[in-house]
This record gives structure tokens, C-alpha cells and sequence, in this order.
């Protein structure tokens, strides 16, 4: 059961009142962040690097509970693609997570934990409170930015937002847009939270108790869209699990049955049920077309940073149409942009897995 994680790294408690797209304001924001290599004195060599919906600040660094390496040491580390030899990286916790940053299970003002309480918030939001941060660290320039999946959004909000913020945007496995499908899928993770009796009304801080078989499907039907066919069936295939003959019973007579469930307990031991409902709600609603006027390429007037686009060919949950998609909005908005469609067999989390050309693509875009 995880509800609180306390982050063991940095943390800044932002000085005034956060204002959210709700309309709404938060106040006080803590936000959870960790750093890599040396800022130059010039403050030229700053690298942010935004997470995916489940990830942390621990991007290059050992997980304070799993204790597992950081989720993207293969990409950011001395002489890695995102080298901090050469850059100062930043990574924050996300507001509305758990692994320090202001969220649901956090303390609100009356000292009780937000729960249900905490104000939704968008992926504009996350990045306006990173932005805050950055401004704490007298950070007013990025040599890059740099995200996937969700990290890819904060990252396309950054450029759109604050377009002269970053000189170099890196976008991977990503859309402009959350589509019905994906919105569906979110859902059905959020309704299976909702209906665990543990969830009490998102009040279950303190009690004893958290939903976390509601979170551990949730966190099931998610893992299942972040994988291809391909890889399952190269993984597991139809192969029982531990034992020679079907039960004929419910228990996980398949080894992708006990794969997926494995998946679903690990994760309440590092996540919070209510972080789940707000985060993917965030996800949910970003459109940056409809948030500039209904027009993509209208979310890039006045975007001066140069773009990467990295799709895969068999990420079914933003597929490469979606990378496309946004290239072209790229495209005649004028933005200078690259973009590469790479092949490799693990789905969606490719970005994460070891696909040796995207780190030539990465090492490339982030040496120019």
C-alpha cells in the first residue's frame, strides 16, 4: 500500500499561490526535483527532462522505495545521450504525484490530507509549476527540453507556452492531443480505483486501508496499451505458468496472466490511487490545438525553438499518424523541425527499453 511518498532528494516550496487553468489557485506547491552535472556559469547548459504518468524525478538516480536504477539511466547519465558531462538536467515530480510534489495525499491548508479536495489540474499546469521552479533556480534560459509520453506533453506545452523558454524541444512517443481511445482506456483504470471499497471517497489516508486492487487493475489495463503483440507473444506467448496442464479454475494459469498481475501489486507499492485519478485526468484533457483557438499550427505562432519528433512502429497508443500530426503543425507554423519514425519491437515503452537509435537520434538533435 503506498499513499504518501515522502521524496529523499531536493524540494522547493514555490513562494506565491500556483493560479490553474480551473481557475482555481494552489498554495503552498512543493515541488520534488533532483539534478545531474554542473550548471555552467553562464546558466547556458540547463536540460529539462519531464517524466511519463508514472515516473519521478528519479531519472538517473536509485528509487528511494524500489531501489531500482533511475527509470531512464540509459538515456541520461556521463557520456549518455542527455550527458551531464556536458548538461545540467533537471528532473521534477510532477505537482498532483507522489514522490514529494504537492498533491492529493499532501496536507492541505486545514492539515488534512487533500484526497478528493485537490484541485484538477491540467498538464499546463505541471509545467507552469516547473516553471516556477526553474525560476527559483535562476534558470531563465534551456538548452533543451526534453520529454516522453506524458513527459512529451509537458514538453509541447513548455514550447507553446513559454516559447522563448527552451532552445531545442524533444519530443518522443507522443501527441498533441489525447484521443478517445486513450481517454477510454484512462477511464476504465479510473473507474476500477473508484469501485474498490478501499477508495472510500479518496479519503482512505490514515486509515489503514488504500484501494489497491482497484489501482493494481488500473495499473494492469494501462501496462497492457504501453506493450505490442509482438512482444507479448515473443515473450510469453500462450506458455502456462509453473504448471503442465490449464487449472480450469480463475487463478493466473498464463505466464502473461501472472506477468500483468506481478505488474499491478508492485505498483501500489510506489504509487497513490488518488495521484492516479488526477494525473490521467490531466492526460485526459490535453489538446493544445483546442487550448490555442481549434488550429494546431497556431499553437506554434512564435515558437522559435527547434524541434526533434521521434514516433515507433509499433506504438499503438500514439501511433506515428499522431507524430505526423504534429510535424506537420510544426511544419506550417514555420518551426524547424526533424522527425523519425524508428522501428522496434516493444510498443509504446520503447522510449524507456533499450532501442540503440534513439540514442543516435537524441545524441545528434542535443549536440547541434
Amino acid at each position: 500500500m503506498a499513499t504518501a511518498l515522502a521524496s529523499s532528494g531536493r524540494s522547493i516550496v514555490l513562494p506565491a499561490p500556483l493560479p490553474l487553468d480551473s481557475g482555481q489557485s494552489i498554495a503552498p506547491v512543493t515541488i520534488a526535483y533532483e539534478t545531474y552535472g554542473e550548471l555552467a556559469a553562464d546558466r547556458s547548459n540547463a536540460v529539462l527532462v519531464f517524466h511519463a504518468l508514472t515516473g519521478d524525478q528519479y531519472v538517473a538516480s536509485t528509487h528511494p522505495i524500489t531501489g531500482k536504477p533511475g527509470w531512464w539511466e540509459r538515456m541520461v547519465g556521463p557520456g549518455r545521450p542527455v550527458d551531464t558531462n556536458r548538461f545540467f538536467v533537471i528532473c521534477a515530480n510532477v505537482m498532483g504525484s507522489c514522490m514529494g510534489s504537492t498533491g492529493p495525499a499532501s496536507p492541505s491548508p486545514d492539515g488534512r490530507p487533500y484526497g478528493m479536495r485537490f484541485p484538477v489540474i491540467t498538464i499546463r499546469d505541471m509545467v507552469r509549476a516547473q516553471v516556477a521552479l526553474l525560476a527559483e533556480l535562476g534558470i531563465d534560459r534551456l538548452y533543451a527540453a526534453v520529454g516522453g509520453s506524458m513527459g512529451g506533453m509537458q514538453a509541447l506545452s513548455l514550447a507553446v507556452n513559454w516559447p522563448a523558454l527552451a532552445e531545442r524541444v524533444l519530443v518522443i512517443a507522443c501527441t498533441a492531443q489525447m484521443g478517445a481511445q486513450n481517454i477510454a482506456f484512462q477511464e476504465v483504470g479510473r473507474q476500477a480505483i473508484m469501485a474498490d471499497p478501499h477508495w472510500q471517497g479518496g479519503d482512505y489516508y490514515g486509515t489503514g486501508t488504500a484501494p489497491d486492487a482497484g489501482l493494481a487493475v488500473a495499473r494492469m489495463a494501462a501496462h497492457i496499451t504501453y506493450l505490442s503483440e509482438a512482444s507479448l507473444t515473443e515473450k510469453f506467448g500462450r506458455r502456462l505458468q509453473d504448471r503442465a496442464t490449464k487449472s480450469f479454475g480463475f487463478d493466473a494459469d498464463f505466464q502473461v496472466e501472472s506477468y500483468l498481475r506481478h505488474q499491478g501489486l508492485a505498483f501500489t507499492n510506489r504509487f497513490d490511487a488518488n495521484s492516479y485519478l488526477f494525473i490521467t485526468r490531466a492526460m485526459s484533457y490535453f489538446d493544445l490545438a483546442e487550448e490555442h483557438g481549434g488550429r494546431l499550427a497556431d499553437a506554434f505562432a512564435g515558437v522559435t525553438a527547434r524541434f526533434c519528433v521521434v514516433s515507433f512502429d509499433t506504438d499503438w497508443l500514439y501511433p506515428t499518424e499522431q507524430s505526423r500530426r504534429l510535424v506537420h503543425a510544426l511544419n506550417a507554423a514555420g518551426v524547424p523541425v526533424s522527425f523519425v519514425e524508428l522501428s522496434a519491437p516493444f510498443g509504446h515503452d520503447s522510449f524507456l527499453l533499450e532501442v540503440p537509435n534513439l540514442d543516435k537520434v537524441s545524441a545528434g538533435f542535443l549536440s547541434r
